[in-house]
């Protein structure tokens, strides 16, 4: 259930199919994949092409569930179909999630724990990267790192907005050349029974300045990607910006000059910056660049060669149990913080221009664009 955009947007059903299947892409993905080929289905909320301002209900089907209805049933179901996860698996959420419910096996822990509710995310992302289109706001993001190889330079906005284009993802990484490195460092993890994780970067173009604000603590919109890109499942740190090479740099180093591109450069008037160490927010708010924001991504919890766990009946030394699982996820938790930090801004965006219409919000966000310009 999406709610909150304003009746007018004009709805693509096919980015909509291909943000999903995007999120299915990338080498190292497992056997999830070749059953599940995800479609939106959307039961409300857009008519004739156009979201109409009511909530919007989206379906999404998940094909391998015919598989575990009798092992998973809603009644009582015979106990012997169940299949028990009888010892957990170190790094993921099995034992926590088991202690906590006081469950005597895993099973419904890592059922609900999955990534697969990532699918829903990234529908309701495609709605909300729909919406900002009009106001000339695009999400994107790329893959720079993957296990030992990092990509050696900064990336162009075009560069990076071309990968979602692509008709076959492999890494997702602008740089053919550090890609094909990435992959094979991905089949040498695949040969050990290993896996594999790295950092995915989300870029924000064309966001204007002040969105966010330093006012109050729990509305900066620093806190408030942060908060959404570490929601996914794996992240395990989130970097605004250059904000880990600021942290052990001098400010001189650091700090982003201000310039201002006045009529003589031909291009609409405004205060620039010739880096973007920041990474578009200062204070909280959005300074009028790029907004960057980088995902830390930890390896894959099951491994084909499992770590050393425990039975949970017998406290019995013995391996921690085997799902079906990926090897390597960047490229498909790029997608997932694409949709997240679209639907950070998008809400933003409609908290900062309002509108129950589209055609409303495009003319509080231009009445806006120009108040800045002419500031």
């Amino acid at each position: 259930m999406v709610s909150g955009l304003p009746a007018g947007v004009p709805v693509d059903l096919d980015f909509v199919n291909r943000e999903l299947w995007r999120r299915q892409q990338g080498y190292g993905r497992g056997g999830r994949m070749k059953i599940e080929t995800d479609k939106a289905h959307i039961l409300s909320g857009v008519r004739h092409g156009k979201t109409i301002g009511s909530p919007i209900a989206v379906e999404l089907v998940n094909r391998d569930w015919k598989n575990w209805e009798e092992k998973l049933p809603v009644e009582a179901g015979d106990p012997a179909k169940h299949q028990a996860v009888a010892s957990p698996r170190p790094g993921h959420a099995d034992l926590a999630g088991a202690l906590k419910y006081n469950f005597p096996d895993a099973r419904y822990v890592l059922e609900r724990a999955s990534a697969r509710e990532t699918t829903a995310r990234v529908a309701a992302g495609a709605l909300a990267k729909l919406m900002l289109r009009p106001l000339g706001i695009e999400v994107a993001s790329h893959v720079v790192r993957v296990g030992r190889v990092e990509l050696d330079r900064a990336a162009k906005w075009e560069e990076v907005a071309a990968i979602s284009t692509k008709e076959e993802i492999v890494l997702g990484c602008v740089d053919p050349a550090t890609e094909a490195r990435m992959k094979e460092e991905v089949e040498e993890v695949s040969r050990t029974g290993d896996t594999v994780g790295g950092v995915f970067e989300v870029v924000v173009h064309g966001v204007p300045a002040g969105l966010g604000t330093y006012a109050t603590w729990d509305e900066r919109l620093d806190g408030l990607l942060a908060w959404s890109v570490m929601s996914i499942q794996a992240v395990k740190a989130v970097e605004i910006g250059r904000g880990v090479v600021a942290a052990e740099s001098f400010g001189s180093a650091v700090h982003d000059p201000i310039h201002y591109a006045g009529e003589a450069t031909g291009q609409p008037t405004r205060f620039t910056r010739p880096q973007n160490n920041a990474g578009g927010l200062e204070g909280g708010v959005s300074n009028g660049e790029d907004i960057v924001v980088r995902g830390y991504l930890k390896p894959i919890s099951t491994l084909r060669k499992p770590l050393e766990s425990v039975r949970f009946d017998t406290r019995e030394h013995t391996s921690a149990s085997y799902e079906r699982s990926d090897i390597c996820v960047v490229p498909a938790a790029g997608v997932v913080a694409e949709a997240m930090v679209a639907l950070t801004i998008a809400s933003l965006a409609q908290q900062k221009f309002g509108g129950d219409s589209m055609l409303e919000m495009q003319r509080n966000f231009s009445g806006y664009i120009e108040q800045i310009r002419s500031f």
